[in-house]
């Protein structure tokens, strides 16, 4: 399809690594609008629940300022049991992610939601189960002094320094960058946007 007949495509994300990824398997959003909405979870919410409220909440925040536009937005929990953990904003948060992740099984959520110019609605919730050997407190030291796990929901970033700690992975790997590529593609195929 020409790009002068291609829709518009919105990215609801701040997020480069969202960016990075879409352009990853050849899709170039038109434009990158950030949602800004309360991400304070809700008493007695669940991970997934969390995670699928903030992705809805940013698609529909920005297709009211994108009218015409497929809008692609995403958000990404790292939860260990019911506990949702905080992007990492301070050396000790991300301190105490990594103490509670080492030797542990976690799941991180990526819930996707894709709205098309005529407000069809499409949305996904994956889940990828990660295991973390067992971290020295040297080794956590070490990853905080390099900076890798600022704004990084649950203190590490995969695709960096953090690739050494991960034992076990079962499901999406670009879920845990943070976007399921399989599934966006497949959201906005079906929703009409070309993907080829």
């Amino acid at each position: 399809m020409p790009a002068a007949f291609r829709p518009r495509l919105v990215l609801a994300s701040a997020s480069p690594r969202r960016l990075e990824l879409l352009r990853q398997i050849g899709i170039e959003p038109d434009a990158v609008d950030p949602a800004d909405i309360d991400e304070r979870v809700r008493k007695h919410e669940v991970p997934p629940a969390y995670a699928q409220r903030l992705a809805l909440a940013k698609a529909m925040s920005v297709r009211d300022r994108q009218p015409d536009s497929f809008i692609l937005a995403a958000d990404t929990v790292v939860a260990c049991g019911r506990r949702i953990l905080p992007k990492a904003e301070d050396r000790e948060t991300a301190r105490r992610c990594l103490a509670l992740l080492s030797g542990r099984r976690h799941r991180v959520l990526g819930a996707i939601v894709v709205i098309a110019p005529d407000g069809r609605r499409a949305a996904r919730l994956v889940r990828t189960v990660v295991t973390f050997q067992r971290l020295p407190e040297y080794r956590i030291a070490a990853y905080l002094d390099s900076g890798e796990w600022k704004g990084k929901a649950g203190g590490y970033a995969i695709q960096g320094r953090a690739a050494v700690f991960v034992s076990a992975l079962n499901g999406s790997y670009s879920n845990v960058v943070g976007l399921p590529l399989h599934e966006s593609a497949k959201l906005l195929g079906g929703l009409g946007f070309p993907i080829d």
